[in-house]
């Protein structure tokens, strides 16, 4: 029973701690752009292009 006074507490803070920084992170626009970031998952620019490409020879 004594150890609830430790764990109740902790279970406290620690969802005070997530509380902030979610509070955090929609403060500094963390959850502005959901569509962006959705285009951006299908977006092929990181893909080498055929110019970019070195011919083996052979």
């Amino acid at each position: 029973m004594n150890v609830l006074v430790y764990l109740v507490p902790l279970a406290l803070g620690l969802g005070l701690a997530g509380l902030g920084a979610f509070l955090w992170s929609m403060r500094n626009g963390q959850y502005e752009d959901l569509e962006g970031a959705a285009h951006r998952v299908l977006d092929d620019e990181d893909l080498p292009r055929s110019s970019d490409v070195p011919k083996t020879p052979g």
